[in-house]
């Protein structure tokens, strides 16, 4: 309890500043601390939480993969975004997520997510004066009711790690301005591709927080398709039928393997920090490749691929995908942390008990003969009681898994399918 006054005063400070500025008042939870730039995070736990987040992402996509059509996710954003949470819950709820999302201890995870995001962000050097600079922009936001008090703890853990400071509401009578105020920021956060996160009544006068990521990938090919060479071609789908695509076409040396049942390729990106890593399951072999997509599948696929002269065409496409997480999340093996009455985040705060309303995520990609452009978001609604082919040739011109990797730290930064690009 001792520490509300000092909070209570620095919200007070940030209003009468901002005011004074001629802005309308806007308050904000800060810690005293600022984030920290050169975390002391061992490359032992550094590759132990890349891990994790990898082992989430393909334990994640197998239960997704039973929407239809096609599917982009960045469970990078997802482990950020409930991250946050994380560091606020406690006991059996802590001890859930932990396992579902495989996050190791409090007191090593938030400093090595840090370090991860760090890294993650540092600008690569650019081989070809002609190519852009590959953009890679993280980004975290909490946002609050007004009246509701934090613990400083869990602000400082927030600050340090994550860079967010609290932005305070008023979601009991403004709850559709609050929506829009925080929507606006995953908007320009993600070069306005991510658009209406939170749809509407998704914020309620009994919503007390909403732990925000949000990231946006940006890449030119370090090998770029020609667009002379993009022609329309067949896409066969997964009930049989054909449609008719613009396929694009390259000779490229790049990292490939012919696995049981799949073929896998990768193309880097400018500047070799970022690959686009292919996994194209032979006909008739999609749904058993998809379900057996694993740790072990996934090692098999990375560990195999060699360099090797490839003839490939691959279809342009562009799409969105959306999904609330919360039910997912619990057959996963957390349902506590969505239990109003039984969910323990007093990490968070003394005032009062918290639980997970919902977790929504959304994502868009656009993939064409220049490179590559992402983008995903990920909001934590917390609310308060009441084929082989020969010869090398890899025509993608059926269903295919693909993944979004940093290549220093091997993190997933996004992983989706196309089952029909048109």
């Amino acid at each position: 309890m001792k520490t509300y006054p000092k909070l209570v005063i620095q919200i007070i400070l940030m209003t009468i500043l901002l005011s004074a500025c001629g802005g309308a008042p806007v308050s904000m939870a800060e810690s005293g601390r600022a984030r920290e730039k050169n975390p002391n995070v061992s490359q032992a736990n550094l590759q132990t939480l890349v891990d994790g987040n990898n082992a989430f992402a393909l334990d994640l996509y197998q239960p997704l993969r039973a929407q239809n059509g096609n599917l982009i996710l960045s469970p990078f954003s997802i482990s950020l975004a409930l991250a946050m949470t994380y560091a606020g819950a406690r006991g059996e709820t802590e001890a859930q997520m932990a396992n579902v999302l495989r996050f190791g201890p409090q007191e090593q995870l938030h400093s090595a997510f840090n370090a991860l995001d760090l890294a993650l962000e540092e600008i690569p050097i650019v081989l070809d004066k002609e190519q852009e600079p590959m953009q890679l922009n993280i980004a975290n936001s909490v946002w609050a009711e007004q009246t509701f008090t934090f613990r400083t703890d869990f602000l400082d853990t927030l600050s340090v790690n994550y860079g967010a400071g609290i932005h305070l509401l008023d979601f009991i009578t403004q709850p559709e301005p609050s929506r829009r105020q925080i929507n606006n920021w995953v908007s320009d956060e993600t070069n306005d591709k991510i658009r209406d996160l939170l749809p509407e009544d998704s914020i309620k006068p009994t919503t007390k927080m909403v732990l925000v990521n949000a990231i946006y990938f940006k890449a030119d090919w370090f090998s770029p398709f020609d667009a002379n060479d993009t022609r329309d071609g067949v896409f066969k789908l997964l009930d049989g039928s054909e449609v008719i695509v613009p396929m694009m076409g390259h000779q490229l040396y790049v990292p490939y393997f012919v696995g049981n049942g799949f073929a896998a390729a990768e193309l880097p990106y400018a500047g070799g920090s970022a690959v686009m890593t292919l996994l194209v399951p032979d006909e008739g072999r999609f749904e058993e490749i998809e379900s057996r997509l694993d740790e072990s599948l996934f090692e098999e696929m990375l560990s195999n691929l060699e360099p090797a002269d490839v003839t490939l065409r691959m279809p342009k496409f562009e799409y969105e995908s959306s999904f609330s997480l919360s039910d997912t999340l619990a057959g996963m093996g957390m349902p506590l942390p969505f239990v109003e009455g039984f969910a323990d985040f007093s990490g968070m705060t003394y005032q009062q008990d918290l639980f997970i309303g919902n977790v929504l995520h959304k994502a868009f990609v656009a993939v064409d003969e220049e490179g590559t452009e992402a983008a995903a978001a990920t909001a934590v609604i917390m609310e308060g009681a009441t084929a082989m082919m020969p010869e090398n040739v890899l025509v993608i011109d059926r269903p295919f898994i693909y993944f979004i990797r940093d290549v220093e730290s091997g993190q997933i930064l996004f992983i989706g399918r196309v089952l029909n690009p048109q």
